[in-house]
């Protein structure tokens, strides 16, 4: 599903991502963890390209993103995406949130949309919360129909960055619980999270970064229970 070659990124003088290498397989839920600061982030934010690489290529599905023939944003519309922030239009109703985007972009009818967004919602477990406004959801409620949101646009892919750092811990555990969901169901993943128990019960592969470089990657068994690294090591022992 997506293939990442040498990828390397800067922000003037600050080297973020140093020649990375990765392959996703369809259905794949790949957890990237490490440190504050070790470019886990913007390496999301390039596979759909919000952030430009210097170098390297990425390839969805065999198309490459750096090729300027590429239709970026019908790319998007197969790749979601959930931030930290919930950034749900505070004047609209949830459902009108989650419906917008599929008629914006994907031509849907509102009857389409609607059905859609009502069959999502259920999904995160908010059917009640159609009428709401987002300023009477709880931060895990909010962060819920951000997913929900993303799914309505019925991608192949859904990247997570860090979807669960903006909440309160009693939180936590019902976004979660949508994404083991996803995962489930055979969802391809790309999940930067510091939720270790998330990584090691769901994650197909775990992807070790530190300042820009992929340190170590392997099975949530391999990479958890006897790393490689000794850096790997070292950022475990603080975490778990």
């Amino acid at each position: 599903m997506i293939q990442v070659k040498g990828l390397s990124k800067s922000f003037g003088s600050n080297v973020v991502l140093q020649d990375i290498d990765m392959e996703i397989q369809q259905q794949q839920v790949v957890v990237v963890i490490g440190p504050s600061g070790s470019g886990k982030s913007t390496f999301l934010r390039c596979l759909n390209l919000l952030e430009k690489p210097e170098q390297g290529e990425i390839w969805i599905e065999g198309t490459s993103l750096m090729d300027g023939n590429t239709k970026i944003e019908e790319i998007r519309t197969e790749v979601g995406m959930v931030f930290q922030q919930f950034n749900l239009f505070p004047h609209m109703k949830v459902i009108d949130n989650i419906m917008l985007s599929p008629m914006k972009v994907r031509n849907w009818s509102a009857e389409q949309a609607r059905k859609k967004a009502l069959e999502l919602l259920s999904k995160v477990g908010l059917a009640e919360k159609a009428d709401a406004l987002p300023s009477s959801l709880s931060g895990g409620q909010a962060q819920r129909v951000a997913i929900a949101r993303a799914l309505a646009m019925e991608p192949k892919i859904m990247l997570f960055d860090e979807p669960t750092s903006a909440l309160d811990p009693e939180m936590v555990g019902e976004v979660l619980a949508v994404m083991k969901t996803l995962a489930s169901e055979g969802m391809t993943m790309v999940v930067v999270t510091h939720e270790m128990g998330f990584a090691r019960e769901v994650g197909d592969q775990i992807v070790f970064m530190e300042q820009g470089r992929v340190v170590e990657k392997s099975t949530p068994q391999v990479l958890f229970e006897n790393p490689k690294s000794e850096r790997t090591r070292l950022f475990l022992s603080k975490v778990l």
